[in-house]
């Protein structure tokens, strides 16, 4: 009896063990988890192997609860993430905006200040919930700008299913006393940071950088965009939160016919637009530029670029724009953008949904509740304010914003967007006509079936089939490459100069898959070094020299137009060679569009949609 105790009660504490670190419990969890563990081996005799069969069913019952129950309110709190990790860290001279005096913090070798937390709109909260946002109220005293804001209002998962997330899809896990919490949320989040070279600065370009996620996830504080990197290379940058899913991109004609510009649905992009509007008018004290902005961003971030690029309270904010991994200038985007009927039609449903008849009652709905709606709100409309009409038509009318762009997409974009779906031989035809319509067949001819490539199947959900790796490339360029394409070709039409990528490296986190550019471009391999070797930090040092001289010129190459490394091919622009890409992989230089036949085949489909 004694040994099968033994075994069965070390199986319950390596269960509970590994369900309190996946969990992030905190500390005193794991003090009460192993009190119960030994008082439940000094008790077995007594109590757990006791003759008296109620007895051991009440001592077994009892211990199992305990331990939920320790589990339960031990979870780890909310908190908010400070600016830098570096205990105790000096605080920088102050500095003044519109709205009064801050101070930020230093770096660990101080060659950086980071001014984290600043407002540049007020809290959309209460009567403000789905409303333009509005200026930000002024303070007195010293406002001390160390820590991150709380995250926008997002529906989240599970702790320990972040946690297996991290696992499987980013290979990354580290058994650590610092991350016992979870980072706070609000529906009061709209601040931005900044992140500068330390020391007095005078007419620095800005990198104004604006996260994804879909526009129902995100945060700030992210460390794959961490903007020490960057501006240790001599420019400032700047990152913002905005309101996402049901806070940010809700459509409702009571909303609209409130506002006094007509506007809804995008509410997220008018406080991305504000955000940028506070870095033109108060980056100067941080010895920026406010001329010299270039704005940049990556998935949801890099759709929301373009909205930015071709939305007219947008114009002279910015003179640059990078985007990975996303556009809206498709006939019909595939994703992060939705007709306004059918946003309107999705608000309708969502005030049945929480029996709300008015915009009293909507308003008056907790944050903590309309965050979990049914409705799918992950998407800018055209509104007729922030957005006047289809983007592509702003584009061949030539009024966009954008005086130069560097844009670019991954090869396994859509790989870890479509694990749950098998695609087989039999059904692959079938499943392309979502992104192909009838031209799904010629999609087969050029992409015969093949099946998942093994390095970037996530173990056990991953469903496969012997079509799944082929399906994948058709959504990768329907979803996300073909953006790009499209963009490309809209600028370089109209004599603007565009320069295109392709990142294809390989690692040992999220390889070349959707988001695997980001640490590299923005310096920041460091906080997870172990998945990446001397040939991943060459590229990134790379890399970022091209979004640094991007930045400062409009020119990846640098002012001279020359290659960064004598033994790196030139960057060549997109509308001296439309038919080739610049590949940052093992090999770095031009080489053909590797989607080019589909892109030309995604061309026909888009037209028949118009």
């Amino acid at each position: 009896m004694k040994k099968k105790f033994i075994v069965f009660s070390l199986l319950a504490l390596i269960i509970f063990a590994a369900l309190f670190e996946l969990g992030k419990n905190t500390l005193w969890g794991w003090a009460v988890l192993l009190v119960l563990f030994v008082a439940a081996f000094v008790l077995h005799k007594k109590v757990f192997s006791s003759k008296k069969f109620p007895l051991r069913l009440l001592a077994f019952v009892g211990f199992f609860a305990l331990l939920c129950v320790t589990f339960r309110f031990s979870a780890p709190p909310q908190k908010q993430v400070p600016a830098v990790d570096v205990k105790n860290p000096e605080a920088t001279e102050i500095v003044t905006v519109q709205q009064g005096d801050l101070t930020g913090v230093y770096n660990e070798d101080k060659s950086v200040e980071v001014y984290a937390g600043i407002p540049y709109a007020a809290p959309p909260v209460d009567d403000l919930r789905w409303k333009e946002p509005q200026p930000p109220a002024s303070w007195d005293g010293v406002r001390v700008c160390d820590t991150f804001a709380p995250r926008s209002m997002q529906a989240d998962s599970s702790v320990i299913m972040s946690t297996l997330t991290q696992m499987v899809g980013y290979h990354n896990f580290n058994i650590s006393l610092k991350d016992n919490f979870v980072e706070a949320m609000s529906e009061d989040s709209l601040y931005l940071n900044i992140w500068k070279p330390a020391g007095e600065l005078k007419d620095c370009p800005v990198l104004f950088f604006i996260h994804g996620g879909s526009l129902t996830t995100g945060n700030t504080s992210y460390s794959e965009y961490n903007g020490e990197a960057l501006a240790k290379r001599g420019i400032i940058v700047v990152n913002c939160a905005y309101r996402l899913n049901v806070f940010g991109y809700y459509a409702n004609e009571l909303l609209q016919a409130e506002s006094p510009n007509g506007t809804t649905g995008n509410y997220g992009l008018l406080d991305q637009i504000a955000a940028l509007q506070w870095v033109n008018d108060n980056i100067a004290s941080f010895g920026g530029d406010p001329t010299k902005i270039t704005i940049a961003g990556e998935s949801a971030g890099s759709s929301s670029v373009n909205a930015i690029c071709v939305s007219p309270l947008a114009k002279d904010l910015f003179r640059y724009a990078i985007a990975e991994s996303s556009g809206i200038t498709a006939i019909r985007p595939y994703h992060t953008f939705r007709s306004l009927k059918s946003a309107l039609k999705s608000g309708q449903a969502l005030q049945e949904e929480f029996g709300a008849n008015d915009l009293e009652a909507l308003r008056a709905i907790p944050a903590e509740q309309l965050v979990l709606t049914k409705q799918n709100n992950s998407s800018m409309t055209v509104d007729g304010y922030a957005i006047k009409e289809q983007p592509y038509k702003t584009y061949e009318k030539g009024e966009y914003n954008e005086q130069a762009l560097m844009n670019g997409f991954n090869v396994h974009e859509a790989d870890y967007f479509t694990f749950l779906q098998k695609v087989t031989s039999e059904n692959y035809e079938e499943s392309l006509k979502d992104v192909l319509g009838d031209y799904a067949k010629e999609a087969v001819e050029l992409y015969p079936p093949e099946e998942v490539d093994p390095a970037y199947k996530l173990a056990v959900v991953e469903q496969g089939g012997d079509a799944k790796g082929s399906f994948n490339k058709v959504y990768s360029a329907a979803w996300f490459s073909y953006s790009h394409y499209n963009w490309s070709h809209l600028l370089a039409e109209k004599g603007t100069p565009v320069w295109l990528y392709w990142f294809t490296k390989d690692n040992g986190s999220l390889g070349s898959a959707h988001g695997g550019e980001m640490p590299y471009a923005y310096g920041n391999l460091d906080a997870h070094p172990s998945r990446y070797d001397e040939s991943d930090y060459a590229l990134s040092e790379y890399m970022m020299d091209c979004w640094v001289n991007f930045v400062r010129c409009g020119d990846p190459n640098g002012e001279n137009g020359n290659p960064l490394l004598s033994t790196t091919p030139a960057w060549e622009k997109f509308n001296d060679a439309p038919n080739r890409v610049y590949e940052f992989g093992k090999t770095v230089g031009m080489v053909d569009d590797p989607y080019l036949q589909l892109h030309l085949l995604l061309d026909k489909y888009q037209a028949t949609l118009k």
